[in-house]
């Protein structure tokens, strides 16, 4: 089984052997075993609180492979609205909630909840299901809340 031990910088001369579609949940998970595409097994074991963001390099235990994580399409909420304030009102509410959260100036994202769709409603602003990559913020002090 290939263990992957840590991230990689990107250079010119780097060789990706495979790239691994994962949730991002599944991308909070620093020691965890996962399914390459084609049924092999490997294995994570970077340092606690690793968070892997899309894009990221992670390098073998021996240094001969190279794969690229990418954030895996999953089902969740979008959120949008007229104006700005109200998207920010929104972000507040969800904030005192702990959600985890991917912010943008045009929208917000969470992972699906009737109940805080339901609240997001309430507060006017407009809310989609989608199955889309979710990156939420890992938070200020580069950890994430799950």
């Amino acid at each position: 089984m290939l263990t992957f031990t840590q991230r990689l910088n990107f250079t010119a001369d780097t060789t990706v052997s495979f790239t691994l579609s994962l949730t991002a949940e599944e991308r909070t998970r620093s020691r965890h075993r996962f399914e390459t595409p084609d049924d092999k097994g490997l294995y994570l074991r970077l340092p606690r609180g690793t968070v892997l963001q899309d894009g990221d390099l992670l390098q073998s235990e021996n240094g001969d492979v190279v794969i690229r994580i990418a954030a895996k399409p999953e089902p969740v909420l979008t959120v949008t609205a007229q104006k700005p304030v109200d998207l920010l009102r929104a972000s507040y509410h969800l904030g005192n909630r702990h959600v985890a959260l991917e912010v943008t100036p045009g929208y917000l994202r969470l992972s699906p909840d009737p109940v805080l769709q339901a609240m997001l409603e309430q507060l006017g602003v407009e809310v989609r299901e989608e199955i889309v990559p979710f990156q939420p913020e890992t938070g200020a002090y580069g950890h994430s809340h799950s």
